[in-house]
């Protein structure tokens, strides 16, 4: 219920926080079960992160180290299942969930029972998949699963078939979860907050909704023609029939997804960037429309993954310069983000310390996209550790940088303590450290000629020395993340409450109490701007720096 008094929104919401197992399975708060995404999302990444250690270290000399060559295949594309599918796009689902209803003013998700069923539907499905290990016959056709590969003949037992039902599962959460965030953002909005003061992470979750939402059924369709030809023994993508298309409806889908993992990161940026630079978003309007354009961008170039499978040229050329083109709106948000911190008083605190690094980072990763992105190199390229290095350099050093910048900037609100500053700093340096070790050289790598998806490589083809480099890397990135852990812990044992508004942030999620109530909001300020939280305080000073009633 909302109520309008004085100057405020008043909103009640009725009931209370329960407490024990049972409420958190039967919750339908959004706060609760964004951070059952969070934590189940968590979990999922040590499973996938475990994986990518044993391939690191099977790779880490000329050999066999630890694992055989099926184990191999079945570690990395459980690996890049698990952080693609059941990670990075769930944490980011979480992390909106717990704070979009906060940032647009709003009580709940628009259908809070949808919203946990979203949620356990995505965790039958991450389950369903590897339960393929109790039969011992994991997917091993890479996360891509292309046929032929992922058929009966090169992928026989039923691994491929656990892959592909729960992807099917988890896009059916994904698409669910997406007509929450629309109907939520688009009807929940708190009064006075009109499409052009909405905060930029809601834009993103806005309009990677979107892409899920249009891009997932293509998937869905995919991979229910995949299952038949495994099950039924249709020809649809056999070679007695395209196996090409599989890879245009694929990706079709997965470059999408790209954008569905990144640009929830991009809204975290330009949430960071301003409170920390004490500076508003420069460039907003265009932001928004940058924003929408990467979302429409997204659709229009799936095929420059595809440019050594026989393309007609005309095709590559349309494909190439799509890919350019769709480089200019992430170029425009570059520039707003440099042009924020510009004269700015910023303050490297531990959130900034990982947002600053994300754009370096996924700089990187965008400037290697380039030069994939043109034909004549892509075939010199492509299939090499040069495209594993690209990815990563992209979604790692993109969405998982954003989403530690997240992690310390919002934590005070999650969990009401703040993280400790010193600690999160060496997790920081960490990070970065162990991101650069292990995923820079992949592209010296690729240009050497070292293939992707290999078991082993002989000891003379000069790859051996970047190789151990890369898993020293790894190493290193799993320290940073045991020191994340122990800053949870250490927080936890302190238990030192941390203020509503540790940062002085402009949203309206700092309006409330940390963490906030079951009702989200006793009361909402007026909503004048795009930082409504900025002018009530600058409404506060005006007050108490005015001459009281009489005085002369």
């Amino acid at each position: 219920m909302t109520t309008i008094s004085g100057d405020v929104a008043v909103l009640r919401k009725p009931g209370v926080w329960d407490k024990g197992i049972a409420s958190w399975l039967a919750t339908v708060d959004h706060k609760r079960i964004g951070l059952m995404y969070i934590v189940t999302s968590g979990i999922f990444f040590v499973a996938g992160a475990y994986l990518a250690l044993l391939v690191r270290l099977e790779l880490a000399l000329p050999g066999r180290q630890l694992i055989g060559p099926d184990t191999y295949n079945q570690a990395f594309t459980m690996h890049a299942t698990t952080m693609i599918f059941l990670f990075v796009i769930p944490m980011w689902v979480g992390i909106g969930n717990y704070l979009v209803p906060l940032m647009i003013g709003a009580i709940d998700m628009a259908f809070p029972r949808l919203n946990a069923l979203s949620y356990w539907v995505f965790l039958f499905g991450g389950l369903f998949m590897y339960s393929s290990f109790l039969v011992g016959t994991p997917a091993a056709a890479g996360w891509t699963s292309y046929p032929p590969l992922a058929n009966n003949v090169y992928s026989p037992g039923v691994g491929v078939d656990f892959w592909i039902a729960g992807v099917l599962i988890i896009g059916t959460a994904s698409m669910l979860g997406a007509v929450n965030f629309l109907v939520t953002i688009w009807n929940l909005r708190a009064p006075g907050m009109t499409w052009m003061r909405m905060p930029m992470f809601a834009w993103a979750q806005f309009v990677t909704s979107q892409l899920v939402l249009f891009a997932t059924p293509m998937l869905t369709g995919g991979l229910i023609l995949l299952l038949f030809d495994r099950t039924l023994g249709t020809h649809f993508f056999t070679t007695d029939g395209y196996p090409v298309l599989f890879q245009h409806i694929f990706w079709f889908y997965s470059h999408p997804a790209v954008y569905i993992m990144i640009l929830p990161a991009f809204g975290v940026v330009s949430e960071i960037l301003p409170v920390f630079s004490r500076k508003p978003l420069f460039g907003y309007k265009a932001l928004v429309f940058a924003t929408a354009g990467i979302g429409i961008l997204g659709f229009l170039v799936w095929a420059h993954h595809m440019f050594t499978v026989g393309l007609n040229p005309n095709a590559q050329l349309v494909f190439m310069t799509a890919t350019m083109f769709i480089a200019v709106p992430t170029g425009v948000k570059f520039f707003n983000w440099i042009f924020t911190m510009w004269g700015g008083s910023v303050r490297l605190a531990t959130p900034m310390l990982f947002t600053v690094a994300f754009l370096s980072m996924f700089l990187i990763g965008g400037i290697s996209g380039v030069y994939l992105g043109n034909v004549p190199i892509d075939w010199q390229l492509h299939d090499t550790y040069y495209v594993v290095g690209h990815l990563h350099y992209v979604l790692f050093g993109g969405s998982v940088f954003g989403m530690a910048a997240a992690f310390y900037y919002w934590w005070p609100k999650l969990f009401g303590k703040m993280l400790d500053e010193g600690i999160g700093k060496v997790h920081f340096w960490l990070q970065l450290i162990g991101f650069n070790l292990t995923f820079f050289p992949m592209h010296i790598l690729g240009v050497r000629g070292m293939p992707r998806r290999i078991y082993d490589y002989a000891p003379d083809r000069g790859w051996v020395f970047w190789n151990f480099v890369e898993t020293v890397g790894t190493l290193i990135l799993g320290v940073a993340f045991l020191v994340f852990l122990y800053n949870v812990w250490i927080t936890r044992k302190r238990n030192v409450p941390a203020p509503s508004d540790p940062w002085d942030g402009y949203t309206l999620e700092w309006a409330t109490t940390s963490p906030p109530p079951a009702h989200n909001f006793d009361r909402l300020p007026p909503i004048l701007s795009e930082r409504p939280l900025r002018d009530l305080r600058l409404a506060r000073a005006a007050r108490v720096a005015a001459p009281q009633s009489g005085e002369r």
